[in-house]
């Protein structure tokens, strides 16, 4: 039996939810056990639908790469993504800093991704892995974030926050989901930033790098960051990491887009191609050579 879950999960079993197996037409979307095709009914935009087989995790693994590590030769879908994105906390608030390239293996499939999540004034949230993943739960963690609002007259913690999407990607793991993302921003306690990923690990740190070109990141970030940074020398550290990421990783490139999160909520510094990035710090690098 197909299992289409809405923003309710509650609804599986329901009048409501036969009438949604009864209006959607099948499509094929995979191979069973038996390499047989299995089909599902569509999907609306605000839902999400699990295998109809009675292990959902064990078809994931055989139809998803994301779910196998780097066994991937017989997935019917396979995963091939990259980015760089990187947040780290200073004495003057939260600079968070990404690129906006997203690829299919070699294939670029948009230089203009936004890959920051805006779920409030004062939290972001970036992506990293698969695309839809971190966008939809994302937003639906910011569909959390508001109504934990609205019921509680103050505004979510961002450790809370990030402990609402660690639990979401639990109650998923192993099911082939693909999600590396930061969740920051500024509460009661002062600045705060957590990682979060596809198999519910949630850490807090001072620095995060996630992607593809993030080693090279991290190279930047460890020789350079200190937490005295000032305001301007925190967004330079930032957009100069990006921009080696993006030149040594070819999965990750587009626009630098920067965002400064303070007491005040965040700000977005500047949307920067990392091609005028390039030539920028070049003339730098020849001007040190020559003296």
């Amino acid at each position: 039996m197909a299992c289409l879950i809405g923003n309710d999960i509650l609804n599986i079993g329901t009048r409501k939810w036969e009438k949604q197996q009864q209006d959607n037409p099948n499509i094929l979307v995979g191979r069973g056990a038996d390499g047989s095709f299995i089909s599902l009914p569509a999907v609306r935009p605000n839902s999400f639908e699990l295998p109809p087989v009675a292990n959902p995790a064990e078809f994931c693994q055989r139809n998803f790469a994301s779910a196998c590590g780097g066994s991937d030769s017989a997935q019917e879908v396979k995963f091939a993504k990259g980015t760089t994105t990187l947040a780290f906390k200073f004495n003057d608030g939260i600079i968070v800093s990404v690129d906006s390239r997203s690829t299919m293996g070699a294939y670029i499939a948009s230089q203009t991704v936004k890959k920051v999540i805006e779920i409030n004034p004062f939290l972001l949230g970036t992506m990293a892995g698969g695309a839809a993943d971190c966008s939809f739960w994302e937003r639906d963690l910011g569909m959390k974030c508001r109504l934990y609002e609205l019921r509680n007259k103050k505004r979510i913690s961002v450790a809370a926050a990030s402990k609402l999407l660690a639990n979401t990607m639990n109650s998923y793991r192993g099911y082939g989901l693909s999600m590396g993302t930061m969740v920051t921003g500024w509460d009661e306690t002062g600045p705060q930033l957590y990682y979060v990923d596809n198999d519910g690990t949630r850490l807090h740190g001072n620095l995060f790098s996630v992607g593809s070109g993030s080693t090279y990141a991290y190279g930047v970030l460890d020789t350079f960051y200190r937490p005295d940074l000032t305001v301007e020398e925190a967004i330079d550290l930032g957009k100069r990491a990006i921009y080696h990421a993006t030149h040594r990783d070819a999965y990750s490139g587009g626009i630098n887009n920067l965002y400064h999160v303070t007491k005040e909520g965040w700000t977005k510094v500047h949307s920067i191609d990392v091609n005028d990035l390039h030539y920028e710090f070049l003339e730098e690098k020849n001007a040190a050579m020559s003296t």
